[in-house]
């Protein structure tokens, strides 16, 4: 990282490694000159940049140590100087009733409501805060309250199959408020189609009433950029990437930020290519299989790895025959709702996520080792135990590939080019196309 006297003006937490990536990408942009870390970095350590995102993985762990590691993240934003600070999730809204959103949530406003800490004006503006998880431009959209992905409901979209979370209620108010004591509210369209200001006076309004995080209907791009201005005196923002459309326009605003043409600009990366696939989302699976009409693939089995069978080796066997000729791999533990149940079934829902990761993670090793320095990740669980694995501490984020996904490369002093995907985003040839990005033959 560069040392910097600069103030970095917006400190962001991820639950997630794609998700952080996604929100960055949105910042870029903006024209937000943005640097995404995994994981809390040390505490003396300072960063050039306009934004900063901090990426956990922190979506399926345990609630009270998903709270422990955002307030670490945000105890270092603060000491990064950052004026405003945003907690990102899903536009899924993926938690459980035991948290994690509400949980994280509650206790970021706690902190930050704290008089002793950073002023009154910032103590008055934590006390309240959104939760915006729309992202239209991938389908994500808000009205009276519930989530539609596409043109179902979320609880109708697959995602009531997801493994981990499932999400069998789209009445996003009464998920959030089974994760919360304090009182959810709604700010509707009809509302939000009103503008900025109509929005802050509701703000006001719901405050007065004891409201401490209210869900926000949005249905376009135009929305985001309404409620992003509406919070710009928020001292706590929730949600997913969509809301931070127009976040950098209120620096700009407050003329805090220049425009910067730069700010997706990447170092290039020479090396071999490779893709890792753990998602079980209907999007991976089709993107799995567009890849397989002409690529070389090789399937990973989660039962045949519980019984010890060399499974890492096998995978680096075939990628070695194929990378030989510089010809990209994609090594995928991919499968159907009814395959992924059946595996948990017999391992157990945790233990058959952690032996995928795992796996994967340590397939990327012995990849790299192979001169792999191009991976495309699919999988915002496997994306977090491929970077760690592979030892990314921080990545510069560059241009988007698909809605939702940027370029990435590592800083530091064998860099490394990433995609890495959630994986409910991407079209169907997502993986080759990601992979010409980071070859450096889309501009």
């Amino acid at each position: 990282m560069t040392t910097s006297s600069a103030r970095p003006l917006l400190g962001c937490i991820a639950d997630d490694f794609t998700g952080a990536t996604d929100l960055a990408n949105m910042l870029v942009r903006g024209g937000m000159r943005t640097v995404q870390s995994i994981g809390v970095p040390a505490s003396g350590e300072r960063v050039e940049a306009d934004a900063l995102v901090v990426a956990l993985k922190s979506r399926t762990i345990p609630a009270a140590d998903a709270v422990a590691q955002a307030l670490a993240a945000l105890n270092w934003l603060r000491a990064q100087g950052c004026r405003q600070f945003f907690f990102k999730y899903c536009s899924t809204f993926d938690s459980t009733d035991a948290g994690n959103i509400g949980r994280v949530a509650d206790a970021l406003l706690d902190a930050l409501s704290d008089a002793g800490a950073s002023g009154e004006s910032e103590a008055r503006a934590g006390a309240f805060t959104i939760a915006c998880p729309a992202f239209p431009e991938n389908g994500r959209t808000i009205y009276r309250g519930h989530l539609f992905v596409g043109d179902v409901l979320l609880n109708e979209s697959g995602m009531e199959n997801h493994p981990l979370t499932p999400m069998t209620d789209a009445n996003l108010v009464h998920v959030l408020q089974r994760q919360t004591p304090y009182k959810v509210g709604l700010v509707r369209y009809d509302c939000v189609a009103h503008g900025a200001a109509k929005v802050r006076e509701v703000f006001d309004a719901l405050q007065r009433d004891g409201t401490r995080m209210a869900i926000t209907d949005a249905l376009s791009d135009a929305d985001l950029y309404t409620l992003g201005e509406a919070c710009a005196d928020l001292a706590l923002i929730t949600g997913g990437s969509g809301i931070a459309l127009g976040l950098p326009a209120n620096f700009r605003r407050a003329g805090l930020l220049a425009d910067k043409a730069d700010a997706a600009q990447l170092p290039p990366v020479e090396g071999l290519s490779a893709v890792l696939a753990g998602s079980a989302s209907k999007a991976t699976n089709a993107q799995v299989a567009a890849w397989r009409e002409s690529q070389p693939a090789f399937r990973i089995d989660p039962l045949a790895a519980a019984r010890g069978e060399p499974v890492v080796e096998q995978a680096l066997d075939f990628a070695r025959g194929h990378l030989g000729n510089r010809q990209p791999v994609l090594i995928y533990a991919t499968a159907t709702p009814d395959e992924v149940k059946a595996v948990q079934s017999e391992l157990g829902a945790q233990q058959a996520g952690h032996l995928v990761e795992s796996t994967l993670a340590a397939i990327a090793c012995g990849l790299h080792e192979l001169g792999v320095r191009k991976f495309v990740v699919a999988g915002g669980e496997t994306s977090g135990a491929v970077v760690q694995a592979l030892g990314v501490h921080t990545l510069r984020i560059g241009a988007q590939i698909d809605p939702g996904v940027p370029a990435t490369a590592t800083i530091g002093d064998t860099p490394l080019a990433l995609a890495l995907k959630s994986g409910n985003f991407g079209a169907t040839d997502f993986f080759a196309k990601a992979l010409r990005h980071l070859d450096g033959t889309v501009s």
